[in-house]
């Protein structure tokens, strides 16, 4: 599974140093293609007024497609206001 620029994607991990958590949804801005290795992604998470939370780069196995099961939630940062 391959994911192109600017899709969106689901994380499928937490990573609390950066603040995200399994179930995110990000939008896929850079793609990392090494010899070699698993293709990696660069994938930007934002808040719901559109601000960017984080940017990280992980391989393709940490994220997935949305589905039509999936919906949005709304859940609070600690310290947002």
């Amino acid at each position: 599974m391959n994911f192109s620029l600017y899709s969106d994607v689901i994380l499928l991990q937490d990573l609390p140093e950066e603040g995200l958590y399994t179930g995110d949804i990000g939008t896929v801005v850079e793609v990392h293609n090494v010899p070699g290795l698993e293709t990696g992604y660069s994938v930007e998470f934002f808040d719901m007024l559109g601000n960017t939370v984080g940017v990280v780069t992980l391989p393709m196995s940490c994220f997935r497609f949305p589905t039509r099961a999936d919906r949005p939630s709304v859940r609070l940062m600690a310290g947002a206001t």
